[in-house]
């Protein structure tokens, strides 16, 4: 489909939602219906209120209606998973069948464990015991909604929520676990569902009402297939084939894909849950010889001794000697009791659900030890290191990830297809290059990559200031100065609330809400106090309120007006010294000649200060302060790659500007379009 054909079904689809022309969409939509055209990858930088989805939705559809390709579209966060399904795909469907008379198809496709399991919900499987033992976590991204603080909170205790589940079960038509409001927990949740591992596939007697099954089904049968980045990550590992065969793949929220892609790849082991594993073999096989059983037992015990003097950290040389003979134990613990897992002829109902849920916690167990004894750690392939969870209460346990996941990216994701990787946050110091670097796009023996950013419809200079505090002490690892508490109290109060406090820690997110409330009338509400979304709510519902919190708040939070009108940064977001990945990527790049720091720290630390101070302009009406306590912001080398990497507020070091500007913004935060800023760029009222 032209350009010019492009360009119309895009000014139908803005009209269908009340919109305007904007000329970033416009941009955005052309170069994407080129790079679909030949085949190339795409990095687009969209700030944020573009219209983006529909900038790449519009040439995506067009172009499975001209040609049959199939594409696939990822997001990160289940908001935007809503919007992309439930209403803009739609829309430009219908753009797409008024024009040409073909109206795509659109399907959703999430992990197994996502989706309602009937035959579990019938009886098919023991009850769960131990909750604990697959409990997924929301840095894996399996949950596609668990990090997202706008996503609904779970209501009831546990036996109320699994009674609700069986009634939902009825009434359901797709089992997916996100279009059940409220939610649920996890342990709830593992009541009635089921991982591809667990799953009894052929031998299953409700597979015609399997909605996995045909969630599976529609994807291939679609010809746009809406997904989540943690389905990337488990493609990106070495099984592509959990998505359905496709031509075209767009990643929107792209900033956040390398993360996810690491959390899928990244295998974990401890005593405890060799030891739980062990337990559930021995309790859903009861027929087993037991002998099959004891060396896997022999094997928890030992690596439970042998890790407790394993210091925390990296272990670049791989596993010490004595804890190596541990998990060559467990891997030959398990390889004899996935021996003895084999469903006796004629076995049926909960004995067949019993194997298959011990059978598949066994080979998670079974592929980490593997992994462990390989050499891919010797090979830097992987990251090696021990981790004592804080707080003393679980135990010590071995993680491993991959050092790079650049290659993998580029091999399982991007290669043969046609790529557009899209966010507000891309560009990082002026320049595409580390982004691109870090998701495979430059290792295209092609050179078939191109960055584009098309701007925003805000006027950040006008519409904000960046106030960085040149005269604080830098920050130590002690939580925040007292200098920097008490001008966090005075920004506040000029502000009158509505303020969102970014910290690097819970420690120092509870120091500043505890000092806050202290020596200010408005309410000061802190991660942790609430479920996350509650807080959220509650702060975008009163103007005088603040939030404090941590990592979960620097991405995703959309608060636009005056509810939000200053957003503090209490430090750099440099990742820890001490962080296993980070410090051995960085040593990777030294090795080769390069800065190690630059390519790895400083990116991270942009990235996030984009992210975090994309906190406050999210409409054309919004006005405000984005302030870091930080001077070196200000003074180090590295301060001018960062502050490239933000919106371009008008920026100032003088406090006292900064304060009158919040004061003058808070007292005319009643008529929001009255905020207006002086000549000079300070936001007045």
């Amino acid at each position: 489909m032209s350009s010019s054909e492009d360009e119309d079904l895009l000014g139908d689809a803005v009209e269908a939602v009340g919109g305007s022309p904007r000329e970033g969409q416009q941009r955005m939509a052309r170069a994407v219906g080129e790079a679909l055209d030949g085949g190339k990858h795409l990095l687009v930088q969209a700030g944020t209120g573009t219209g983006k989805s529909l900038a790449y939705l519009v040439p995506v559809l067009a172009d499975a209606a001209k040609s049959g390709r199939r594409a696939v579209v990822s997001t990160a966060t289940l908001a935007l998973q809503r919007q992309v399904l439930t209403h803009d795909a739609p829309l430009v469907a219908e753009a797409v069948r008024a024009r040409t008379g073909t109206r795509p198809d659109v399907a959703l496709l999430k992990g197994w464990n996502n989706y309602l399991c009937k035959h579990k919900v019938a009886g098919g499987y023991p009850a769960e015991e131990e909750p604990g033992l697959f409990e997924v976590s929301a840095a894996t991204g399996t949950d596609v909604g668990s990090g997202d603080p706008a996503a609904g909170g779970q209501r009831g205790s546990l036996g109320e929520q699994v009674t609700r589940l069986r009634e939902w079960a009825g009434e359901t038509d797709t089992g997916d676990r996100d279009d059940l409001v409220p939610g649920v927990s996890e342990r709830a949740w593992r009541q009635v569902s089921v991982t591809k591992l667990e799953c009894l596939g052929g031998r299953c007697p409700m597979l015609d009402e399997c909605f996995p099954e045909a969630a599976r089904r529609s994807a291939h049968e679609a010809d746009v297939v809406v997904t989540n980045h943690a389905m990337l990550g488990i493609a990106a590992s070495g099984s592509p084939n959990v998505l359905p065969e496709h031509e075209v793949l767009v990643v929107d929220e792209a900033h956040e894909l390398a993360e996810r892609v690491t959390a899928q790849a990244t295998g974990e082991l401890s005593a405890g849950v060799v030891e739980r594993t062990t337990r559930l073999a021995r309790s859903h096989l009861s027929g087993a010889d037991p002998a099959a059983l004891e060396t896997l037992g022999a094997a928890a015990s030992s690596l439970r001794g042998r890790l407790e003097v394993v210091p925390d950290g990296r272990l670049p040389d791989g596993l010490p000697a004595d804890v190596r003979d541990a998990v060559v134990l467990l891997e030959s613990g398990t390889r004899n009791a996935l021996s003895a897992m084999k469903p006796q002829p004629g076995s049926g109902g909960e004995e067949a659900g019993a194997v298959a849920t011990a059978r598949s916690a066994v080979l998670a167990l079974h592929e980490v030890a593997e992994r462990l004894l390989g050499d891919s750690v010797a090979q830097r392939r992987d990251v090696l290191w021990c981790e004592r969870p804080r707080g003393g209460i679980e135990q010590a346990r071995l993680r491993i990830a991959p050092l790079d996941i650049a290659g993998p990216v580029a091999t399982q994701l991007l290669a043969g297809r046609a790529a557009v990787l899209t966010s507000a946050t891309l560009s990082l110091g002026g320049t595409f290059e580390p982004m691109a670097r870090s998701l495979g796009l430059t290792l295209d023996d092609d050179g078939g990559w191109e960055g584009l950013d098309v701007g925003s419809p805000f006027d950040y200079p006008r519409q904000g200031i960046l106030y960085i505090a040149r005269h604080l002490p830098p920050p130590g690892r002690d939580g925040p100065s007292e200098a920097a508490l008490s001008e966090l109290v005075e920004l506040v109060r000029a502000a009158g609330g509505a303020t969102l406090g970014l910290f690097s820690s819970r420690r120092a997110a509870e120091i500043a809400s505890e000092r806050l409330r202290d020596e200010l009338d408005t309410p000061v509400l802190c991660q942790g106090d609430d479920q996350l979304p509650s807080l959220v709510r509650s702060f975008a519902g009163d103007q005088a309120t603040s939030l404090m919190g941590t990592l979960s708040l620097w991405q995703g939070v959309d608060v636009p007006g005056p509810t939000c009108r200053l957003v503090v940064i209490d430090r750099i977001p440099f990742p820890r010294p001490d962080d296993p990945v980070r410090s051995a990527r960085s040593e990777v790049v030294n090795a080769a000649g390069g800065n190690g720091f630059m390519s790895v720290a400083a990116t991270h630390a942009a990235l996030l200060l984009a992210q975090g101070s994309g906190r406050l302009v999210r409409g054309t009406e919004d006005r405000g302060v984005v302030a870091v306590l930080d001077p070196r912001l200000a003074t180090a080398r590295y301060g001018t790659f960062l502050t490239r990497s933000m919106p371009p507020l008008w920026r100032t070091h003088d406090g006292e500007v900064t304060r009158s500007a919040l004061r003058r913004l808070a007292a005319g935060a009643g008529s929001p379009s009255t905020a207006e800023p002086s000549p000079a760029g300070v936001v007045r009222a």
